[in-house]
Parts: structure tokens; sequence; C-alpha cells
């Protein structure tokens, strides 16, 4: 598996920067005392659409060429993930195809 290196994240991050919020990092008093340890919590439920999954979703929908996103974009998600694709598609005006499971 090939991981992306720094600047590729740091292009990614600025690619999306329009769409996304800066969301917190919170920690627990409470948890903290139990454990006795220091957790730090990415609030990533702030994030617009609800999850971290806003930033995957605007990344790969603003990395298609104008060609690829002639044709749309499409998903199999019955949550975060297809709330997430359906704004990204509707920032860059191209058709976005979500299918829900049923039952």
């Amino acid at each position: 598996m090939e991981y992306p290196s720094a600047d590729e994240i740091k292009s990614a991050a600025r690619q999306i920067a329009f769409g996304i919020h800066r969301t917190p990092v919170l920690s627990s008093a409470y948890f903290d005392g139990r454990l006795k340890s220091r957790l730090f919590f990415k609030c990533e439920n702030f994030q617009k659409a609800g999850a971290f999954k806003a930033r995957g979703a605007l990344n790969a929908v603003f990395s298609l060429s104008d060609v690829e996103a002639e044709r749309g974009v499409a998903t199999h998600s019955s949550g975060n993930h297809a709330q997430a694709l359906a704004r990204a598609a509707a920032l860059r005006k191209i058709p976005a195809y979500i299918v829900m499971p049923w039952q």
C-alpha cells in the first residue's frame, strides 16, 4: 500500500478548505480520570454533512477531471457517505446518484 506524501495531504487540505469546518479537538476530564490517561476526541460530528466523510468526498469529487465530473458520481450508502457525496456533487454542480439499501 502506498501512502500519500505530506505534500499530497497538504494539497488535498487546500483543495477542500472552502467546503469544510475546522472541527474542534476536545478532551474529557471524566474519561481521563477513569483511564488515568489523557484522551482527545476529534469532533468530526460537527463537520458539514455530519462526519469526517465530507473530507474524502470533497477531495474525490474535486479531484475529478471536468470530463469525468460531467458523468456524475455514484455511491451505495445509507448514511454519512451518501450525504457527503451528494453535498460535494452539489457544490461542484454535477449529478450524484445515491443508491440506498432497502430492508
